[in-house]
């Protein structure tokens, strides 16, 4: 799958300077964006089938718990194309803030 934009990840990375979490966050944001850039997502079920604790969401949306759901990170997927679109990388608070589904 392609990415975009990895930038994302790392700005949220680099925004816990001085965070207790940061290398973990940093670490498991670097090891999502390597297995997802090395799937080949055809449909959501195969999303599944990698990430079973994804939430599958209507509009080609699916959310990841990112260290032990500590941080939520929501992308839009283009199954056809193999492109995934960061739409929203987070602490759970803040996810629970926003709409998944308009991000």
């Amino acid at each position: 799958m392609r990415i975009l934009s990895r930038r994302a990840l790392r700005e949220f990375g680099e925004s816990l300077v001085g965070h207790r979490d940061q290398k973990v966050v940093k670490a498991a944001l670097d090891g999502w964006y390597y297995d997802v850039k090395k799937a080949e997502w055809k449909d959501p079920a195969a999303l599944k089938k990698q990430y079973g604790s994804a939430s599958i969401l209507k509009d080609r949306r699916a959310v990841f718990n990112i260290c032990g759901n500590k941080y939520r990170l929501v992308v839009k997927v283009n199954y056809v194309k193999g492109v995934v679109y960061i739409r929203f990388v987070g602490s759970h608070t803040a996810y629970d803030a926003i709409d998944a589904e308009e991000v």
